[in-house]
């Protein structure tokens, strides 16, 4: 599965690693369905699942290269490299696009998913109709999912590892998104602004030599959430990314046509013609919208089907790039 890549070819995967970062952050949309799309998904899932017994025998014997070798660690270094990049500054150039041009940036996404599961269906083998009932079934789940409504903030550290547990799908399962999970356990602001924050303080002042935060009961308690939340999330993936390369190695039509029906489920999740049904709870947890169709006669809606248009191109020419790039 590893393989020696380019120099060029690093930099694509770290730029995959930035989209994926970005996709994990945004409610409703999966980091799962970047690596999907972008032809890195199995190997994602294999590097994953490396982290077992024989990877902590490495560990403790200080054999630290073996152990880089064993877990695919140039292909993880280079992915999350982009995933911390964007966490730090994509990100947050994309909170302010989504804050002033929402339906254009949901338009880029919600095509970019279109031409994700579109290249992902033309790309499957041996579809028969156990496989289409599959893709049925995933596609009632992910909306199920998608219309769960939000439950109340829970900061016991129990609780808020099981969110770990649970959120890490976002990046292993296509069409399920991490932070749309956290949303509907109740702890969206609690672990990914709240705990967040005090993360990033914390470095500051501990960088700045400023140590006051330990006085500073509240500080404490979030970095304590922000550590369960962590652990959480590494067992979830540990757990997680195994049973799917069994799955994969097993059953790998039927996975696929699971994960493309998650997809197309999750779809009205980035719909972009949506609207606040109740305002008062607008910017809240609770906040509640309702999809429409858009008038074509109206410009705006016209400059967001371009930007539809755009994301369904960008995934193309990634898709173009990389059978170009295993070509050669």
């Amino acid at each position: 599965m590893p393989s020696k890549k380019s120099r060029s070819q690093k930099l694509v995967l770290i730029c995959k690693g930035i989209a994926m970062g970005v996709a994990n952050k945004i409610p409703g949309v999966s980091g799962g369905i970047v690596a999907l799309a972008a032809g890195f998904y199995e190997e994602l899932i294999y590097s994953f699942s490396r982290f077992n017994k024989t990877a902590l025998t490495l560990v403790f014997k200080g054999e630290f290269r073996a152990f880089y070798n064993y877990v695919n660690g140039a292909f993880l270094s280079l992915l999350f490299t982009g995933v911390v990049i964007s966490f730090f500054s994509a990100s947050l150039i994309l909170d302010q696009f989504i804050q002033h041009y929402p339906r254009q940036v949901w338009g880029l996404f919600f095509g970019m998913i279109l031409a994700s599961v579109f290249f992902i269906w033309i790309q499957a083998k041996r579809f028969t109709y156990k496989e289409y009932l599959v893709t049925l079934t995933g596609v009632g789940f992910g909306l199920a999912v998608t219309f769960l409504t939000p439950g109340q903030e829970n900061d016991n550290l129990l609780f808020v590892f099981i969110c770990g547990m649970i959120s890490i799908s976002g990046m292993i399962l296509p069409g399920l998104s991490g932070s749309f999970l956290i949303l509907v356990l109740g702890n969206y602001t609690l672990l990914l602004i709240d705990a967040v924050n005090a993360l990033y303080f914390t470095l500051v002042d501990i960088i700045s030599f400023n140590f006051s935060f330990v006085d500073d009961p509240e500080r404490l308690h979030l970095l304590g959430v922000m550590l369960a939340f962590t652990l959480g999330s590494v067992s979830g993936l540990l757990v997680l990314s195994k049973a799917l390369r069994w799955f994969l190695q097993h059953y790998p039509e039927k996975i696929i046509a699971l994960l493309i029906g998650f997809i197309l489920g999750s779809l009205n999740a980035t719909w972009p013609w949506k609207r606040i049904v109740d305002p008062t709870n607008q910017g809240t947890q609770m906040e509640s919208q309702e999809l429409f169709w858009p008038k074509l006669s109206e410009f705006e809606n016209i400059y967001v089907i371009l930007f539809i248009l755009l994301g369904f191109g960008i995934v193309t020419l990634l898709e173009t790039y990389g059978k170009k790039s295993a070509q050669q």
